[in-house]
């Protein structure tokens, strides 16, 4: 689905997952600054079709594409779809923004851990995110961005995490390989590590209230976090202002276990 009727110059940012929770705050914190988006979903068409119509009601142009990020073997077909979006849609050959987003739950103890859970963390949350980024780089303006998704689990530990959270690790020492060798297209690349939010995501484990006063009590900012806490850093690291900063871990976690 695709909104708008006249050609738009403003900057394009294609968001994983942005039909829900972060993903979703992140397109409309966009939209709220002049960003046109592509958004993908995986399952939840009525609600990325929702994200569209809220950021055309932002005067701001957006496709919605469906993807999983965890089959690697669809991203080529994938980026086809994109050129054609950028085509129809803006008559551009390249987006701006990446923001790697998309991604599942993990809380599985280690001693329970199975191949084939081990596997769907790789793929969604590091396959998926290097291959993906691989196949849109030829999409990419040279000054582009991208913003990969880690999470405070990196830093500190709950028992239960250990796949995602190594996962996860694997992002960050990417984030900064990426920033290193796409700095001759100048493309900055920086993670984003959220701590615990109030979203769906996980089954919604952080929606228990009981849950978030423990978290509020061990956090020096008194609260949890909420998608836009982390939609505005990641605007941040897109905004103009912030081109001079590539390879670098930003936490929003509101000093949680400092």
């Amino acid at each position: 689905m695709s909104v708008g009727t006249k050609p738009s110059h403003a900057p394009i940012a294609l968001i994983t997952g942005g039909s829900r929770g972060l993903g979703r705050a992140t397109a409309l914190a966009l939209a709220d600054r002049g960003v046109d988006v592509i958004l993908t979903w995986r399952t939840g068409r009525e609600e990325a079709n929702a994200v569209v119509t809220a950021i055309q009601a932002k005067g701001r142009l957006a496709v919605a594409l469906q993807l999983d990020v965890g089959k690697a073997g669809t991203f080529a077909a994938f980026a086809s779809e994109v050129r054609e979006a950028l085509k129809q849609t803006w008559s551009r050959e390249r987006f701006d923004y990446l923001v790697n987003n998309a991604g599942i739950g993990g809380y599985t103890p280690f001693i329970e851990a199975s191949e084939a859970t081990f596997d769907e963390l790789v793929d969604v949350h590091f396959k998926g995110p290097f291959f993906l980024t691989q196949k849109l780089l030829p999409l990419m303006v040279d000054g582009g961005r991208i913003v990969n998704m880690s999470t405070g689990l990196a830093r500190y530990v709950y028992p239960g995490f250990s796949v995602y959270a190594a996962v996860k690790g694997a992002v960050e020492v990417l984030t900064r390989a990426l920033a290193v060798e796409l700095g001759p297209r100048r493309i900055a690349v920086n993670v984003v590590a959220p701590g615990g939010i109030v979203t769906d995501f996980g089954g919604g484990v952080m929606q228990d209230p009981a849950l978030q006063k423990v978290v509020a009590a061990e956090t020096p900012l008194g609260r949890m976090g909420q998608p836009d806490d982390v939609a505005g850093v990641i605007a941040m690291l897109l905004a103009p202002e912030t081109g001079w900063v590539t390879g670098q871990r930003i936490e929003v976690t509101g000093g949680y276990r400092l």
